[in-house]
């Protein structure tokens, strides 16, 4: 089982659309995939068309079983986590997709107790999810856009780490944080953490016929600050966000189309750095001598 965190510390760059559709494309080529969701927004729940509502599901939030597990209480994953398979039911030979879902209170209320323990309340997620070792072959985790005790939870329950990263300056800075930030977690969790930094996906990009000067600064600071771009990007497109509003993961609903087939791309692409050494990962070359618009 590989567990990988779409981690940045800039909101509204597309971290929740970037979780919610690798781990579409993951069980679409058919794997076995949870999608972790640690945002207390319940962003990802939304993309895939459940939101907790009544006691009954808030007691199965995964924020509610965070505090009891930090309180010293079992809390089996195994009984909260819900089917969302039925969103590939159109597809043969597909896996399946499950969630652990968010609430905002009982996510609020996790976040606070694993800050008032400190660093070693940190490993709480990732010695949950060990347990499910066998059960699924990929977990994704969809977190928080701003530096807190539960990004950090995040970071340390990683194998492996993304950050995504838009055109605009105030993203670059975000992105190159997040990888700043992975490289500390081993020592701040005692070595049982060891999170490894697997690139940036560049998301709502422009095609080249359309970059104005500051996507190409974008895309060159990538290089520079050595955040290790994807070769694709995924392209704007009003598909991936409306999306949302169906419940239903764009990968999924466009399998065939631009949306699906960009996703597809990407994943191949994440597969394939998770497999090889740094110095095999293909990156897009530094753009020299572009006439771009102002």
């Amino acid at each position: 089982m590989k567990i990988i965190a779409v981690a940045t510390q800039k909101g509204g760059v597309g971290k929740t659309s970037t979780t919610v559709n690798l781990g579409a494309g993951l069980a679409l080529a058919g794997q076995r995939v949870l999608i972790v969701d640690l945002d207390p927004q319940a962003q990802a729940g939304t993309a895939l068309g459940l939101n907790l509502t009544g006691e009954d599901q808030l007691a199965r939030s995964l924020g509610w079983v965070l505090q009891g597990r930090l309180q010293g209480m079992r809390m089996d994953p195994a009984g909260i986590w819900f089917d969302r398979s039925e969103l590939l039911a159109d597809f043969e030979d597909a896996g399946t997709l499950h969630l652990l879902a968010s609430e905002e209170s009982t996510m609020t209320a996790a976040q606070d107790l694993i800050h008032k323990k400190g660093y070693q309340a940190t490993p709480v997620l990732r010695r949950m999810l060990l347990e499910l070792d066998g059960v699924f072959d990929f977990v994704v985790i969809d977190t928080p856009p701003a530096v807190s005790s539960l990004s950090a939870t995040a970071l340390a329950a990683a194998d492996h780490v993304l950050t995504v990263c838009v055109p605009e300056y105030p993203a670059l800075k975000g992105a190159a944080a997040t990888r700043g930030t992975v490289r500390y977690v081993k020592d701040r969790t005692g070595g049982e953490c060891d999170p490894q930094y697997l690139g940036a996906v560049i998301n709502r990009s422009n095609p080249p016929s359309k970059w104005k000067m500051q996507e190409v600064n974008i895309r060159n600071g990538m290089l520079d600050t050595d955040l290790a771009p994807f070769c694709t990007d995924i392209r704007v497109d009003n598909r991936i966000s409306d999306s949302f509003a169906f419940g239903v993961p764009a990968a999924i609903r466009f399998a065939s189309h631009t949306p699906g087939k960009m996703y597809g791309e990407l994943m191949v692409q994440i597969l394939a750095r998770m497999a090889q050494p740094l110095e095999a990962w293909e990156t897009p070359g530094r753009i020299e001598g572009v006439s771009a618009g102002a």
